[in-house]
């Protein structure tokens, strides 16, 4: 039992002091803002870029990523709202209620999922309601990317300082 309680104590299981957390962070915020609406960037590139098909592919990408989103919004928004707020209900009493370091570590992960989803719907509304295409799909795709960005960043930033913090206290007490 030696060799395990070492391997413990150099590996902390704790969430914000574990490195996959902090890698699946990344990745999720890496993903989030590079599939802008189901579309990746570098296809978004490429269509400005080259025109033609390209474009055609993205418009018809966006097209059918929309309609599914609005779709499942339009028909099931009450249960998916409902679903979503007791889902962040219970983990913030978890997490800040009982102190359970794992609930706070999803509650960051989880929490500004929210928000995306919230701007991903406006902005699919507004592309119906402008009927978009061409430049003027190009130029809501790029400012919805950078609003995700953003809220990615700022998430990072305040996932960050937290985790810091949580990860001080800790080891203050110890």
């Amino acid at each position: 039992m030696d060799v395990l309680d070492t391997a413990l104590e150099v590996i902390d299981l704790r969430s914000f002091s574990n490195l996959w957390y902090w890698i699946a962070l990344a990745v999720l915020w890496s993903s989030v803002s590079h599939w802008v609406l189901g579309v990746p960037h570098d296809m978004l590139q490429r269509a400005r870029r080259e025109g033609g098909q390209a474009q055609a592919d993205v418009e018809d990408l966006v097209r059918i990523n929309i309609n599914r989103l609005l779709q499942a919004v339009d028909r099931g928004a009450l249960v998916m709202v409902s679903g979503a707020f007791f889902w962040l209900t219970t983990l913030l009493l978890l997490a800040f209620w009982y102190d359970i370091e794992f609930a706070q570590a999803v509650v960051f992960l989880f929490a500004p999922m929210l928000l995306v989803v919230w701007v991903s719907v406006r902005t699919s509304r507004r592309i119906v309601a402008e009927a978009a295409s061409g430049e003027a799909l190009h130029h809501r795709l790029n400012i919805h990317r950078r609003i995700i960005q953003v809220i990615g960043m700022l998430s990072i930033a305040v996932t960050g300082f937290y985790g810091t913090w949580q990860n001080l206290s800790v080891s203050i007490i110890n």
